[in-house]
Formats: structure tokens, C-alpha cells, sequence
């Protein structure tokens, strides 16, 4: 009878340990552009099991910072936390328009990041194979000046990378939008462009909005001190006279980081916003 309690203890710690090794997330990194001798990467979050399947859906993530600051590391709590409900997640690295601590940097402005963006995107369905991903279930996301590039992802058709393979769709199939910068044409982007400040209108989201473009759910702070509240109102109007879905969810009291005060998601956000978001991936079959 004691061995039969042992044997039955060494079962449930090894059926444990197996359970808790399906749920460890898998933090990779890889390169998806070199540019000028440097190196772009991407950190990808993933579960062993979400590779037992061939139709992942993946969300890639682009980090804020007005173009010339912030790192991906600022969606790594995100990436885990839905890698954990089996979606291979990723986090950008793209140029910032900064050099030796110094703004701008002489060449890299928007326009370069809204290359990196796009590059990103075809990489990422450029691997689809390899991660399992369903071509026709990925999602871009951003805060911010990444949310700029989120978007610009789906409805920018100049700036490309000469050497990406452009038979390679980069728009996504959604995006999650958190305080993003939906209208270019203000002061620090045009700051930033410098002596190409007459291209300010080609990046900017409220400029070249199309018919046909992807789902969006869109967050911002009523009091965004950064982002004009009205910015997010005229665009929502915009998408639906198109006759594009955007779901627009305004905070009353809340800055532009909508979870100040709330270091878990780098301030972005809450889980209460993101449960909003799951709602969102649900709604469209993204999300089981």
C-alpha cells in the first residue's frame, strides 16, 4: 500500500510538472530586417502547445514613445499573458529618431518607422509557417506612436523597404488601437520629419483613410493631454462613413497613459481594458 502511495505521488508530480511545462511561455528572439548594418528584431512569445496547431493567430505589438523612444520590452507582459491563450504574440523593434541621445536623428524620422512597421508585418506572415500561424488572423497593435504604426500598416501603401518581397501582404486582419496617434499633422512629428515635413500628410492615419480596411477597437482618455480626445472622435466618424468597424471606448478622467499608476502593462492599459479587447478577438474569431 506504500509503495502503490509513492508510486501514485511521483504520477501527479511528474503530470504536474508537465502541465506546468505546457503552460511556460517560450520567449524567442529573431531579426526580421537588417538596415544600414543595423539589426531590427523581434521578440515572439509563444506556448508549446500553440504549436501543436496550424491555425495560431498572432497579434504584433509596436511600443509608443512619440517615434524616438520606448522598446519593446513595454509589451512583454502583454505578449506573455496572451501567449498564454494560445496566441503567438510580438513585440517590434524598429528605428526611433533619435541619435547619441540627441532629437531628431538626421535620417530616421516617422517615415523610416512606418518601413520598419510594415517590414515587421510581412516577416511575420513571411513566417507564418514556422510559428503556425493562420495567415488571414494577424493583428496589429500599438500605443501611441505605435499605434500610428499599427495603423499605418493597414492603409499606407507608399514606404516600402527595397528589400522586402512586397507579393507579401503587411496589412493586418485587425488592430488594437490604445491612445494612438490617429492624426500626424501636429508639431513633434512634423518636428521630427524635418526637411521632409511636406510628407506629414502621408503618414498620418485620418489622411488616408480607405473603404475596406480592417476591424478596430480603439481606447483613449477623454482628458489625453497628448492626444486630443477629438482626434479619435473624427476618426471613428471617418472609418464608419466608409463603412469600416471602429470601436471607440473613451475614459472619462484618464490621461493618455490609460493605466497610470499601473506599472503591470507599462502604463498603457488595464486588464480591464484588455478584457475589453478580448471581447473584441472574440467577436471576430481570433480568440477562442
Amino acid at each position: 500500500m506504500k509503495h502503490l502511495f509513492l508510486i501514485l505521488l511521483v504520477c501527479m508530480s511528474l503530470f504536474s510538472q508537465a502541465a506546468n511545462s505546457r503552460d511556460q511561455v517560450t520567449h524567442v528572439q529573431e531579426v526580421y530586417k537588417t538596415i544600414n548594418n543595423q539589426e531590427l528584431k523581434i521578440d515572439v512569445f509563444y506556448l508549446a502547445e500553440s504549436l501543436e496547431k496550424e491555425d495560431n493567430t498572432a497579434i504584433v505589438f509596436f511600443h509608443g514613445g512619440g517615434w524616438a523612444y520606448g522598446t519593446p520590452n513595454e509589451f512583454f507582459t502583454t505578449c506573455e499573458r496572451y501567449a498564454k491563450m494560445g496566441i503567438v504574440t510580438f513585440s517590434v523593434q524598429y528605428r526611433l529618431s533619435i541619435e547619441n541621445g540627441v532629437v531628431p536623428h538626421k535620417t530616421i524620422s516617422p517615415i523610416e518607422a512606418v518601413m520598419d512597421a510594415k517590414s515587421a508585418m510581412r516577416w511575420v506572415r513571411q513566417n507564418a509557417e514556422k510559428y503556425h500561424l493562420d495567415v488571414n488572423k494577424i493583428v496589429a497593435a500599438g500605443q501611441s506612436a505605435g499605434g500610428q504604426l499599427a495603423h499605418a500598416t493597414a492603409m499606407i501603401d507608399q514606404y516600402n523597404e527595397s528589400t522586402d518581397d512586397l507579393k507579401i501582404s503587411c496589412k493586418p486582419n485587425a488592430v488594437l488601437s490604445f491612445s494612438s496617434c490617429l492624426n500626424t499633422v501636429e508639431s513633434w512629428c512634423d518636428y521630427l520629419l524635418g526637411d521632409r515635413r511636406d510628407k506629414i500628410w502621408s503618414i498620418s492615419p485620418t489622411h488616408n483613410l480607405k473603404e475596406g480596411l480592417p476591424p478596430v477597437i480603439h481606447f483613449h482618455g477623454v482628458d489625453d493631454e497628448q492626444v486630443p480626445k477629438w482626434t479619435a472622435q473624427f476618426f471613428e466618424s471617418e472609418m464608419k462613413k466608409k463603412g469600416n468597424y471602429f470601436e471607440l471606448h473613451m475614459y472619462p478622467g484618464r490621461k493618455h497613459y490609460l493605466g497610470d499608476g499601473i506599472p503591470k502593462y507599462s502604463r498603457y492599459y488595464d486588464d480591464e481594458i484588455l478584457k475589453l479587447t478580448d471581447d473584441f478577438l472574440r467577436k471576430f474569431k481570433f480568440l477562442d
